[in-house]
């Protein structure tokens, strides 16, 4: 797999850009993964509901077929597509999306931070009180409110399988205005707390960022013969 660092990119071409890639690949296309940052947009998957976006205001919002509910892409924020075929990577969907949080995590721990994962809910949640705590989660409540209670969402999860290969992917806040989250019900829970690497104390920069989940992207996506 080659990463790709794309930048500052307009959502709706990229979004185009990966059904095409996907729709004209062939076994022998080599996967790729694009390391990009988006201006601001809200994307609506196919799960979604228009009740869990309050008052986008002058932000967009883009219907896609990923999975997922609302969710929030803006500067600040590395959004990784990886562009895999499964069959020939050799593992199936639920254990692509392990190792896609896993990078995460991973990326997370680089940092500093522990990163965790809440069952029946995809994505990356950090402990607000004590970021780098290794302590596990108790076992969440049925209600949302208490199964978030203390955490701060950091990294959300997306994707979509045609023809046994992957697009869309996982976005990490690093650094950025987190107030349009509050015009969302995030991921679709009501109250949900959104964080990035920024409010939790760790400084550094999109490119830092983008190198490190990219580097671990690619290390854990690789087929089960490398």
């Amino acid at each position: 797999m080659k990463a790709q660092v794309r930048g500052r990119v307009e959502y709706l071409p990229t979004y185009a850009a990966m059904q095409a890639f996907t729709a004209e690949r062939t076994g022998a296309t080599p996967d790729e993964l694009w390391l990009c940052e988006h201006s601001p947009v809200f994307t609506q998957g196919l799960a979604g509901r228009a009740e869990h976006v309050l008052d986008p205001g002058p932000i967009p919002v883009i219907p896609t077929n990923r999975g997922g509910q609302v969710t929030y892409h803006g500067p600040g924020q590395v959004v990784a597509y990886p562009l895999v075929d499964l069959q020939r990577a050799g593992y199936y969907v639920k254990e692509y999306v392990y190792r896609i949080e896993e990078a995460a995590i991973r990326t997370l721990l680089h940092f500093g931070v522990t990163g965790h994962r809440v069952a029946g809910a995809p994505g990356i949640y950090v402990r607000l009180a004590d970021p780098s705590s290794h302590e596990m989660l108790p076992p969440a409540p049925e209600r949302d409110a208490e199964r978030f209670g203390g955490l701060g969402k950091i990294a959300a999860l997306g994707i979509k399988v045609s023809r046994h290969c992957t697009y869309h992917g996982i976005a990490l806040n690093v650094d950025m205005d987190l107030q349009p989250f509050e015009r969302i019900h995030p991921c679709g829970y009501a109250g949900l707390k959104t964080v990035d690497l920024s409010t939790i104390g760790v400084s550094t920069t999109w490119n830092e960022a983008a190198g490190v989940l990219g580097q671990k992207l690619v290390a854990l996506l690789a087929s089960r013969e490398q």
